[in-house]
């Protein structure tokens, strides 16, 4: 085939360009080094949660959103302050707003994505108005989670392949974009051996061929940095503290940031490289598909959160409020690692599991296990961690939990007289409706959102009354996952160089732009915007390069 377009990575965005290009006629070259179970990237293991503004499920739980309320909400987030890095990132803040407030959910909806219909509220700020954080929620859960957001654009790809419109090489591996004259040509690389692993597994690394194929277009869609552990802390920001010593990965091994440092030999500038986004409670998967996989909990505000030493975190740093303030919190302490105390009567309510793999109800789209979770007792997912997770302590009594959590340790640094004290301090302010505790506040603020009263907020209780327990400790690791900077793209989704010049026929999208611009979120997200920043930057990209090629 002659190739009017290689694109380098079948992630999602590598999908939703590839799918757009070949839309319109054009013939598409799509490489990945992973193999054919991948397909979909990281977008495949998410939650499929989708930021949406005033949205028709929206209005039906009662919210009331505007396109200026989340231009309010993002630019209070993002912290725009970086001038020439900041200019392409704010760009395509902008437009990605009127997407979310426009056609985003239409053209989803019209390749038959259905979401369901209760709107989670993720990333609850705790500011001011004008601060960071979602001042509605805006979380819209993809029905089937991450499959089910991917398989509209794998039938539209396997459909392309089978009219010669794509052609589709896995196991080929990039290593080198081809320019002349300060022109990107074509691609280089390693063939590597046939690998029969299941999705997210580890691949061999074993080369036994190499390519070259050339193109008047080379789009670079290939993800972030998420599984480079040693990439992240030498990226680490110094406002977030000391690197972590440990983490667990977010992601599988494949998402190493190969392409970016690729793309840059060939001219591309990267901006924003301190900026990342990664989760504070994570706990190690009990059955493991990568190496260190950790998932994340998606937790309630109730739980009461203490950083190694057992110290209460002062407010805002209440769970779901606010993921890189409290990051710096816990790095703050010396520690990389932190606890949950909880009963029974709010991991019932409150704790999900981010991932498709973790939500089968959700990603079976099984109504009938869906309505299960209204029925007493864990979800099976959440009960499986605790019975068989190694970071969860379960006790009848306060005494027994922190002598259980002072075991999983080395250094017992835990001492029940202070934790007892701080948490009956707390219960004592349960026996009015009102409160100097912010966290409770913010319990009851939450139950005031029908959403959260009916399936995700339980009702302010003591905790240390024996009728709502037993007592829970969960020790919370920090788990990598996103890449909040990248290369610097204008609106076209052109990769440009230092002098913000556009490389000719180079494109790209998805995290390896920073969803846009080279840091659409800036320095926090509100979160739905990774998955929906593939979409967008991968629509955009895939739109202009068809209308190049005319």
């Amino acid at each position: 085939m002659d190739y009017d377009v290689i694109v380098v990575g079948a992630g999602l965005a590598g999908l939703v360009a590839t799918t757009e290009i070949a839309d319109a006629g054009k013939k598409v070259l799509l490489l990945d080094q992973e193999p054919e179970s991948s397909l979909g990237g990281q977008a495949w293991w998410s939650f499929g949660g989708l930021f949406l503004v005033d949205s028709p499920e929206q209005r039906r739980m009662g919210i009331k959103d505007s396109k200026e309320l989340a231009w309010q909400d993002w630019l209070g987030t993002a912290g725009f302050d970086r001038g020439k890095e900041d200019y392409w990132g704010k760009k395509w803040a902008q437009e990605y707003i009127e997407f979310a407030a426009g056609e985003k959910r239409e053209w989803l909806r019209n390749m038959g994505v259905r979401f369901f219909p209760v709107v989670g509220w993720a990333e609850r700020g705790g500011y001011l108005a004008d601060g960071h954080g979602n001042s509605v929620p805006r979380f819209h859960i993809v029905w089937g989670t991450g499959p089910g957001i991917v398989a509209p654009f794998e039938r539209k790809l396997r459909e392309q392949i089978k009219n010669r419109l794509v052609e589709y090489r896995p196991r080929h591996r990039v290593d080198q974009l081809l320019t002349r004259n300060g022109t990107v040509e074509g691609v280089s690389g390693a063939i590597l051996e046939p690998s029969s692993v299941s999705r997210g597994e580890e691949s061999s690394r074993v080369v036994i061929g190499e390519f070259e194929f050339t193109s008047s277009i080379v789009m670079v869609t290939s993800g972030g940095i998420g599984a480079n552990h040693d990439l992240i802390r030498q990226n680490w920001p110094k406002r977030l503290g000391t690197p972590p010593k440990q983490m667990l990965s977010g992601v599988p091994a494949h998402v190493d940031g190969r392409m970016l440092t690729i793309t840059e030999q060939a001219g591309g500038h990267i901006v924003n490289r301190d900026r990342m986004w990664h989760y504070t409670e994570g706990i190690k998967n009990w059955n493991p598909i990568w190496n260190l996989h950790g998932i994340r909990i998606l937790p309630g505000p109730s739980s009461i959160w203490l950083d190694a030493k057992g110290k209460r975190f002062p407010s805002p740093n209440f769970p779901g409020f606010d993921t890189l303030g409290t990051l710096e919190a816990i790095q703050k302490t010396g520690y990389s690692y932190s606890w949950f105390i909880l009963t029974q009567k709010i991991i019932e309510r409150e704790f999900a599991l981010s991932g498709s793999e973790q939500n089968p109800d959700l990603t079976g789209k099984s109504i009938k296990q869906v309505l299960g979770r209204a029925l007493p007792g864990a979800s099976a997912p959440v009960q499986a961690f605790m019975d068989k997770g190694e970071d969860f302590v379960i006790a009848d009594n306060l005494p027994k939990l922190v002598e259980g959590m002072n075991n999983l340790t080395e250094e017992k640094l835990l001492h029940l007289e202070e934790i007892e004290k701080q948490i009956q301090a707390r219960d004592r302010e349960i026996e009015n409706s009102f409160t100097k505790d912010l966290q409770i506040t913010a319990i009851r603020g939450a139950r005031n959102y029908l959403g959260d009263k009916l399936i995700r907020v339980a009702k302010p209780h003591k905790i240390l009354d024996p009728k709502n327990g037993p007592l829970i400790a969960v020790r919370l690791n920090i788990i990598s996952r996103k890449t909040l900077g990248g290369l610097q793209t204008d609106l076209s989704a052109r990769v440009l160089d230092s002098s913000g010049n556009p490389i000719p026929g180079l494109y790209a999208a998805g995290e390896v732009s920073g969803f846009g611009g080279g840091g659409v979120h800036g320095y926090r997200a509100l979160e739905g915007t990774f998955l929906g920043g593939c979409l967008f930057s991968g629509r955009v990209a895939g739109r202009a390069i068809a209308k190049e090629l005319q």
